[in-house]
């Protein structure tokens, strides 16, 4: 298990300092005025090239590789909860790298994400000793 946390925790880093790369890219860009193929192309375009989208792109990309890998790797009843620990992330990075304002009712939600996260990662502790703990390594019938 500490293989796949490892792989989770690469992962949602680079998710959320992808996230935060993209917002600050998407900023300079400047905000889609009409939603017509003129600007669409627009936004297209000036998106292709600049870097902190790109950069953004690109760590997106190792964040959906990591999740392939963890998804062949455990269930996704495990592994697709615990990815909300993104959330926790990329806000932490939203608030260090973009200074944003988090006002507490955020910061509360972030806590309840991670206290769930917290609970899936001991349900499969859980799991595990419950298995180890019978003779043929199968867990006892329900």
């Amino acid at each position: 298990m500490t293989k796949i946390l490892v792989i989770l925790i690469a992962g949602l880093v680079c998710e959320a300092i992808g996230v935060v790369f993209l917002s600050k890219g998407l900023k300079q860009i400047g905000e889609v005025r009409h939603v017509h193929a003129a600007e669409i192309w627009r936004v297209v375009k000036a998106g292709a090239t600049n870097p902190s989208i790109l950069l953004g792109v690109a760590l997106e990309t190792i964040f959906f590789i990591a999740l392939l890998v963890l998804l062949s790797r455990s269930d996704v009843s495990f592994i697709w909860p615990l990815t909300a620990m993104g959330f926790v992330l990329t806000t932490l990075a939203a608030k260090f790298f973009l200074q944003e304002q988090i006002p507490p009712l955020r910061w509360l939600g972030v806590l309840l994400i991670m206290l769930g996260a917290g609970l899936i990662t001991f349900s499969e502790k859980v799991k595990e000793r419950e298995q180890s703990a019978t003779p043929t390594g199968l867990a006892p019938p329900r």
